[in-house]
C-alpha cells in the first residue's frame, strides 16, 4: 500500500439480487484530502459508504483503511473511522452534552478524557455555547455539527460522511462545509463525503464521479473542468434535432444532444454564439455560452445530464 493512501477501494462490485449497484470500481483516497464522491440518486454511493463504514462486506473486490481490510479486520477499521450518517443519528430529547457524553461511553472514553475532548471539538466547531439545549431546539445546521462532534470524539484518522449536509439549507450547508474544510486542514485528517450536490463538490481536492454504479470520472474539480476546454454553448431549439443537423452539416460542428438540448463545447470562435443566433434565429428559443462546470463533465463522460439517470442503483 502507498504510505499516501487512505483508502483502497479494489475493483469492487456489489449486487442486490439482479441489480447490479456497483461494477468493478477502483480508486485510492489520499491520506489528509477532502475527498467528495459525486453521483445523482442511484449511481451507487450508498452502497459504496455501507461497504466502507464496514456495515456490508464486499462480495467482490478489496477494500482497505490505512492498510487494514474491512473484511478480515473490521474492528480496526471502525476505531479509525468517525461516520456521519445520512439520517439523524441523535436523541432529540438528550441534550446535545448528553448526546455526546453517550457516544464517549461506547467508545471506551473515561469521563475526564470524554469531558476533555467534548469541550475540545465543540469549541473547534462552535457549539460550547448550546450544549446544554436539548437537540430537538436546535436548527438543522446545529444538530449536523453536534454529528460531527460526536464522530470526532475518538480521534479517528478518518472521517467518512453520507450526504451530510441533505435537508440544510444553503446558509446551513456553507456554515457545514466551512467547519469540515478548517478541520481538515488544522488536524490533517483525511475526510471522505458522499454528495449529489454539484456545488458541494466542488469545494473537495479530488472528485470521483459515479453513474451507474461504474467509476467515470477521477480528478481535481478543476482538471476535470479544464479537460473538457474552452466554452459550452447551449441552446434550446423548436426541433433540436433539425438544428443539430443543420449545425453538423452547415458549420462542421460537432453538437451533441443531451435530453432534448444541443450543447457545443470546445475551444469556440468567440464570433460563434452570434454566428448561431443570425443564422438560425428561426429554430432557436434560448442559446448561452458559459465555462464547462461539473455537470458538463458529468454529460460529457455519460451522454446524459446529471439528474437525467432513471437508474435505481442505490
Amino acid at each position: 500500500m502507498s504510505e499516501l493512501s487512505a483508502i483502497q477501494f479494489q475493483d469492487l462490485s456489489f449486487r442486490y439480487g439482479e441489480r447490479q449497484a456497483l461494477q468493478r470500481v477502483s480508486f485510492d483516497v489520499q491520506a489528509g484530502e477532502l475527498f467528495s464522491l459525486l453521483g445523482p440518486n442511484g449511481s451507487g454511493k450508498t452502497t459504496l459508504f455501507r461497504l466502507l463504514s464496514t456495515l456490508i462486506p464486499p462480495q467482490q473486490g478489496n477494500l482497505l483503511v490505512f492498510g487494514n481490510d474491512v473484511r478480515s479486520a473490521a474492528e480496526a477499521v471502525r476505531h479509525d473511522l468517525g461516520v456521519v450518517f445520512q439520517a439523524p443519528g441523535l436523541d432529540g430529547k438528550l441534550t446535545a452534552q448528553e448526546n455526546l457524553q453517550v457516544q464517549s461511553v461506547l467508545y471506551g472514553l473515561s469521563k475526564t478524557k470524554a469531558d476533555a475532548r467534548i469541550k475540545e471539538v465543540s469549541d473547534q466547531l462552535g457549539i460550547a455555547d448550546r450544549l446544554h439545549d436539548q437537540v430537538d431546539e436546535l436548527s438543522g445546521g446545529l444538530r449536523r455539527r453536534v454529528e460531527l462532534t460526536k464522530s470526532l470524539l475518538h480521534r479517528p484518522r478518518l472521517l467518512i460522511m453520507d450526504e451530510p449536509t441533505t435537508g440544510l439549507d444553503p446558509s446551513a450547508r456553507s456554515d457545514v462545509w466551512n467547519y469540515i474544510g478548517q478541520l481538515q486542514q488544522s488536524t490533517g485528517m483525511t475526510v471522505f463525503m458522499t454528495t449529489h450536490l454539484l456545488e458541494e463538490a466542488d469545494r473537495a481536492d479530488r472528485i470521483a464521479i459515479l453513474n451507474e454504479g461504474e467509476l467515470v470520472a477521477l480528478d481535481q474539480p478543476e482538471s476535470l473542468r479544464s479537460a473538457l476546454g474552452g466554452d459550452v454553448i447551449t441552446i434550446a431549439a423548436r426541433e433540436p434535432e433539425t438544428l443539430s443537423r443543420l449545425l453538423q452539416d452547415e458549420l462542421s460542428l460537432e453538437p451533441q444532444l443531451v435530453d432534448g438540448v444541443i450543447r457545443i463545447s470546445g475551444q469556440l470562435d468567440a464570433s460563434l454564439v452570434s454566428d448561431i443566433h443570425q443564422k438560425y434565429s428561426q429554430h432557436i428559443q434560448q442559446i448561452s455560452v458559459g465555462k464547462p462546470s461539473l455537470e458538463d463533465v458529468f454529460i460529457t463522460r455519460t451522454g446524459h445530464r446529471f439528474w437525467g439517470s432513471s437508474y435505481n442503483g442505490a
